[in-house]
């Protein structure tokens, strides 16, 4: 049988080797670290989060949250690994990053269908069935191979900094999760801050010195993660009802909602580091140092890992790939993860599992559609064959989401829990009508 490569040991590189090699097929895995690491990188494992630890929301109300549960359901690696090592993140699922790495890595390169290989991939292979899953930092000569087969476009990226939990203080912060959503006290660290010194922490920000975007300048931001900075500068009030809204928080010392707020989130299970949630940033170093100390409970604050800009690379998915993610001038080549056009840690899961099932199905001779629209899978996957000018990375929303109507007194809410109902009924059908597939 063909052995299949997957180039790129990332969220989706994994999940698609995974993928392929429970339904018998053989796969190398191509991964260019330890010997070579982005700038994005920090670590050398398989399957590394690189600018948060976050999955987002669990809640079947949520779209990314209905992404999980069919991911789930479609036995997902990486979404079992994600529950394995999860930390505590109030209706969220976050992980502890260095346990997740070490549980996906033990399981993708234990399997014996899946050998390994270190080095940076230069150019596709000539020959066999290839997924590239080489994330949003794709360059050099590979690069310059999908180039050929199509645009290649770039937005910038950004990442938030991580503080050592030992330096924050406690007086000067409470434990809550909005609207009391998780236990024993909730599962964020809140720096309350008043009128006066959320408006002086906002002209900080937008006075502070930044890097420079060199050789780029000119590509835009994701609108879903822009620097802190990038926002404070639209308005005075933008950070208030963004990232630091104080709503569902209370400060049980006042007895009152901040007037702002700055959430912590726990990046490992011993509690050794937190996350500054919404907090990604390019301020230079010194910068980050003097201006983010002045929020209350980090005055003394040691920084872990700085925040940083990075550009994101991905291809112009509607043009140069078809319905099952791959490339219009050359079928055998799938693309996956954020290099096809998606956002998002889940959505790139969701990628590497339908590119490794599409190639899994193709090696084994069976025939396969695509998720009904009615699924956040069918929807993520429909939506980068949407045709239109100006093609962007985007996470999955409702929007994508085929849905009847909203019945007369129906919420918004019980709306789309009950779609997500239909959609997990739709999604068990179709892989009922595929069980040779799913019992390969």
């Amino acid at each position: 049988m063909e052995r299949v490569t997957v180039i790129g040991g990332g969220l989706a590189g994994c999940e698609a080797a995974w993928q392929l090699a429970r339904r018998g097929v053989a796969v190398t895995l191509v991964e260019m670290k330890p010997a070579e690491r982005t700038p994005a990188h920090a670590a050398n494992g398989l399957a590394e989060l690189v600018c948060s630890n976050s999955l987002r929301g669990a809640s079947l109300g949520s779209a990314v949250g209905l992404l999980k549960a069919e991911l789930e359901t479609m036995g997902s690696l990486l979404v079992a690994k994600a529950k394995g090592t999860a930390v505590p993140a109030g209706r969220a699922l976050a992980v502890d990053r260095a346990r997740f790495s070490r549980a996906v890595e033990d399981a993708v390169t234990s399997h014996p269908l899946v050998s390994v290989e270190r080095g940076r991939a230069i150019a596709l292979p000539s020959s066999g069935r290839v997924i590239v899953a080489t994330g949003p930092l794709t360059d050099g000569k590979l690069a310059a191979a999908l180039a050929g087969a199509g645009a290649m476009l770039h937005t910038h990226d950004a990442i938030a900094p991580l503080v050592d939990g030992a330096s924050i203080d406690p007086a000067a912060t409470f434990r809550a999760s909005r609207y009391d959503e998780g236990e024993d006290g909730g599962d964020y660290l809140n720096c309350p801050m008043d009128e006066a010194e959320y408006h002086a922490f906002v002209r900080a920000l937008v006075e502070a010195e930044k890097t420079p975007l060199h050789g780029f300048e000119s590509a835009p931001f994701f609108e879903g993660c822009l620097p802190v900075e990038e926002l404070a500068e639209r308005g005075p009030l933008t950070l208030a009802h963004g990232p630091l809204k104080p709503v569902g928080l209370t400060d049980p010392r006042t007895g009152r909602r901040p007037f702002a707020v700055v959430q912590l989130r726990q990046e490992d299970a011993a509690g050794t580091a937190y996350n500054l949630v919404g907090f990604q940033t390019r301020l230079t170093r010194p910068e980050q140092e003097r201006v983010l100390r002045t929020i209350p409970g980090l005055e003394k604050a040691a920084f872990e890992r700085y925040g940083e800009v990075h550009r994101n690379s991905f291809v112009d998915a509607p043009r140069v790939l078809d319905e099952r993610s791959r490339l219009r001038s050359d079928p055998r080549v799938f693309v996956a993860g954020q290099l096809s056009g998606v956002e998002g840690y889940v959505e790139s899961m969701a990628s590497g599992l339908m590119c490794g099932l599409f190639a899994a199905a193709e090696t084994l001779g069976l025939d396969v559609s695509l998720p009904p629209p009615t699924t956040a899978l069918g929807g993520l996957l429909r939506h980068l064959q949407r045709p239109g000018s100006g093609f962007q990375p985007s996470n999955v929303v409702w929007a994508m989401i085929e849905t009847r109507p909203r019945t007369r007194g129906e919420g918004k809410r019980d709306h789309r829990e009950n779609a997500a109902k239909q959609a997990l009924a739709d999604l068990g059908a179709w892989i009922d009508a595929h069980r040779a597939l799913f019992s390969a």
